[in-house]
């Protein structure tokens, strides 16, 4: 997106480094993370982005051979805000020193003004009432001694230079994280940041959009992509994106392995088939797929199969698509990042969890990634900017594996067919009570155990579900949705009635970690 006003975050191994850059993206800012090792003085000179960002990380600065930031930045004339190990290696770097040891800080802490100090800069309008900044802190080193030409701005028990600034090099460093949630006025400190460095927030979904129809018709020129769309939301966004750009030489292969939730494969063809006008290849392989996992009860080996078929199936399709030589893929930003190893720079490998896999390999086909700068919110407003249906954009995640993964235990049609009914149920009560966006993901897992009911005057012996439903910003943690007793009776009692094959209902409280969030 060289179009655009960059800024580049430097990443020195920080948990919490994404979160930097998806809050500069929410500040309609264009930024990029690349590890520290990727970073040298020439690939500043190309980038040339208008400001930069030391996260933060987990070595200590004292250690011999810790890491640190190309020299050229400091002669660059941008300004830089370095972040708790990303401070320290700005004061080190730069003539101060740092101490390590004995000095941890770690969650809520309060910083308070230093005397005397400045009110503008990238700290202005902190330190309000009760004149003291709550902060979020993650550290044990600390700087004990300014660089040339730094001041104090604010302080805090265990951090004595807990907010610094070179006004005249527009050098600025905290000790805490101003990109978490727990640091209430960070997004301030960020906006004053973008504002000082001259961002005008030319980073809109309108200006993504016609600038990656331009890339896709330069990459793909008259030649034919194939697109391998699950339903998901990725997928789907890459394949309205591609297609405006190029028509009906994108062709979408749909398979499916007869694992989707309630309807769910109509109306994935309705959609791009019949509204779109998309050219879709329908593999319907339900009785393959079922057929191969019928019996079978160890996870991995259920995903193991599931890929295998899927890559059989996919490539016998698009074997019938002449004159392809692209294969589209919905690959995120995260992705991107993940696949890029901290300690032995980068891989060419992005991680097998696509859709499509392996497949550019097997086929030969290069790749179109219209996604890749984006982040999973980012890619939602892109779809909404290519209007998409809102219903549609705003889905929860679904598993690549489908319901095999929420079928514990041996796999059977009927145990399928049961847990569509009752996740169809429970996604229909989420939805009535208008808490579905509330929700990172919500879904029915039917247990590998028949229970004892008694429903009228006869006896049952039926299996039992369990309903889950978290709440998530990424997926990587998890937390359990406290519904109220009142909607759990309610939709337990909807479940037993409807869905015939079940008569019990439980709802797993579990948080991730240590549990994860589906069932295998």
């Amino acid at each position: 997106m060289t179009q655009h006003q960059r800024l580049l975050i430097i990443d020195f191994g920080s948990q919490v480094t994404q979160l930097i850059a998806r809050r500069l993206r929410e500040l309609n800012v264009y930024c990029e993370i690349r590890p520290y090792q990727n970073v040298s003085d020439a690939i500043l000179a190309e980038m040339a982005p208008r400001a930069v960002i030391l996260s933060g990380g987990p070595d200590s600065v004292t250690r011999e051979g810790s890491p640190r930031a190309p020299d050229g930045l400091w002669s660059m004339g941008v300004p830089v805000l370095g972040i708790c190990y990303g401070q320290q290696v700005m004061i080190a770097q730069l003539g101060g020193a740092v101490e390590g040891g004995h000095h941890a800080e770690y969650g809520r802490a309060f910083v308070s003004p230093a005397e005397g100090h400045r009110e503008d800069s990238i700290f202005a309008g902190l330190f309000g009432e009760g004149g003291r900044e709550q902060v979020w802190m993650s550290h044990g080193d600390r700087v004990t001694r300014l660089a040339p030409g730094f001041e104090v701005i604010g302080t805090s028990p265990n951090a004595p230079f807990a907010m610094i600034a070179d006004e005249t090099r527009h050098f600025y460093g905290v000790q805490f994280h101003p990109e978490v949630h727990h640091t209430p006025n960070g997004r301030l400190m960020l906006e004053n940041f973008l504002r000082l460095a001259g961002f005008s927030g030319d980073w809109t979904m309108a200006s993504y959009r016609d600038e990656a129809i331009r890339k896709i018709r330069e990459q793909v020129g008259d030649k034919r992509v194939i697109c391998g769309l699950s339903g998901g939301v990725d997928s789907s966004v890459a394949a309205v994106l591609i297609h405006e750009a190029i028509g009906d030489q994108l062709t979408c292969v749909f398979v499916d392995h007869g694992l989707l939730r309630l309807n769910e494969a109509e109306e994935v063809v309705a959609m791009f088939r019949d509204n779109y006008n998309i050219p879709l290849i329908h593999a319907d392989e339900a009785d393959l797929f079922i057929g191969a996992l019928e019996g079978v009860s160890d996870p991995e080996v259920k995903r193991k199969t599931i890929g295998k078929l899927f890559i059989d199936v996919f490539q016998r399709e698009a074997a019938r698509i002449d004159g392809a030589e692209f294969l589209a893929q919905g690959t995120l930003y995260p992705d991107v990042i993940e696949s890029v190893s901290f300690s032995g720079g980068p891989s060419v490998t992005i991680k097998s969890h696509h859709n499509v896999g392996g497949l550019p390999e097997k086929m030969g086909l290069k790749l179109v990634e219209p996604l890749r700068e984006l982040f999973k919110d980012e890619v939602r407003a892109l779809g909404r900017e290519l209007g998409l249906p809102e219903q549609f954009i705003g889905r929860h995640p679904f598993p690549g594996p489908g319901l095999a993964i929420r079928c514990p235990g041996e796999i059977t049609r009927d145990k399928l067919d049961i847990l569509r009914k009752a996740d169809a149920v429970f996604i229909d009560q989420i939805r009535k009570h208008g808490l579905y966006d509330e929700i990172w993901q919500a879904f029915v897992a039917i247990l590998p155990v028949r229970t004892v009911g008694v429903m009228g005057d006869g006896r049952t012996y039926d299996y039992a579900c369990a309903l889950r439903a978290v709440t998530s910003v990424d997926g990587m943690t998890a937390d359990y949705y406290p519904f109220t007793h009142q909607f759990l009776g309610e939709t337990a009692t909807r479940i037993i009635n409807e869905v015939k094959g079940i008569n019990r209902c439980t709802y797993d409280i579990t948080s991730k970690p240590p549990g994860t969030i589906e069932w295998e």
